[in-house]
């Protein structure tokens, strides 16, 4: 799906100061700062995508009968933009994201943003705030594209109308303290999708139904959740919003099958590709709980460790649930964990080859 519709280029007549934005950038956080510019476009059936321009960062203004508000139709995505060794600005397989908005988009009925205009949005606002991407190891300009349904009507239908937004955030490491192992709890209260439902879309009712979850978790003292299937609440699916990774002493490396309740995750996708060219026998399968922690108990699972855009490649500690807890081998960092997150973070950061051309220059 293209489009040649153009992007109006209408910069802030106030953008923060070199002095206010290096400020900033010397702690960003995670989600907490935001950049000068944000890229627009609207939807209507019978003048498809347009008015797509970039413009100041600013308020929205909504109609109180603004559907998105009162029935969901809300989709985003993450990627990030990395400062590369020469001084250039490069984006990592935004393609992918593109595909997935418009899988998350023919789910939830609405509008699909074109891929040409999916990564020309993405390429002029990192052109135009090239100046907030962090030059800091770990960290990058994350970027947060977003559909929502504009109709301002109480009828129980999809909408005619979709605002696109896109916008940026200079970002730190998702978890304070940098790269250190995370506890987790196995949620067998709640579940994150069911077969048939949203689980495989990146929609905002999906984290919306997970933080009462989080909040469970972070009362065991966790850090996150650890998602189970919902027919049998034995089998692991996701932690958080992140997808899971399990690597065995014989050197298998498995990940959990995409069922449709899952979501498909690009650094999922990538690991799968980069555990291969390591000689790791990759694969897809289904892990219950009681694999992990008998695996655990008798030293053939050695690490396991979550991945996704905001957390890059995170290890997991320690694991607790409703009769316990246990450890993943002596709990710290495994070697595989860290040479998969190393060799990401490479390619990313334009310290290593990357072979399978993933990484595309925009600045």
């Amino acid at each position: 799906m293209t489009t040649d519709l153009t992007i109006e280029l209408a910069p802030s007549s106030s953008p923060r100061s070199a002095e206010e934005r290096g400020r900033l950038l010397r702690d960003p956080g995670f989600g907490q700062v935001f950049t000068d510019h944000m890229v627009t476009a609207r939807y209507l059936p019978d003048r498809g995508w347009h008015d797509a321009r970039l413009g100041a960062y600013e308020p929205l203004t909504l109609d109180p009968a603004t559907s998105a508000l009162h029935y969901g139709q809300s989709i985003f995505e993450g990627l990030k933009a990395y400062h590369q060794p020469d001084g250039g600005v490069a984006l990592f397989r935004p393609e992918q994201n593109a595909e997935r908005f418009q899988r998350s988009a023919r789910r939830l009925a609405m509008a699909e943003v074109p891929t040409g205009l999916f990564l020309d949005a993405v390429r002029e606002l990192v052109r135009a705030d090239r100046d907030w991407v962090p030059t800091q190891p770990g960290e990058s300009l994350y970027l947060r594209p977003l559909e929502f349904a504009t109709d301002p009507f109480l009828g129980v239908r999809p909408s005619r109308g979709y605002l696109f937004l896109l916008f940026a955030s200079p970002a730190a490491t998702y978890f304070t303290g940098g790269v250190r192992p995370v506890s987790v709890w196995l949620s067998t209260e709640y579940t994150r999708a069911a077969p048939g439902g949203t689980g495989e879309a990146k929609c905002a009712g999906n984290y919306a139904a997970s933080l009462v979850a989080q909040a469970q978790a972070a009362e065991q003292g966790c850090d996150q959740v650890v998602w189970l299937d919902a027919i049998e609440h034995r089998y692991v699916e996701e932690m958080g919003g992140m997808n899971l990774y399990f690597v065995y002493a014989d050197g298998r490396m498995v990940t959990p099958s995409l069922t449709g309740t899952l979501l498909p995750g690009v650094t999922r996708d990538s690991i799968l590709t980069l555990g291969r060219d390591m000689g790791l026998d990759v694969s897809e399968g289904r892990i219950s709980t009681e694999d992990w922690e008998a695996g655990a108990a008798d030293g053939s699972l050695t690490e396991v460790f979550a991945c996704g855009t905001a957390a890059v490649v995170t290890p997991v500690g320690e694991v607790k649930h409703t009769h316990g807890s246990f450890t993943v081998a002596d709990g710290q960092p495994g070697a595989v964990t860290m040479k998969v997150r190393e060799a990401l973070l490479g390619i990313q950061q334009g310290t290593a080859p990357d072979q399978h051309g993933w990484v595309q220059r925009v600045a």
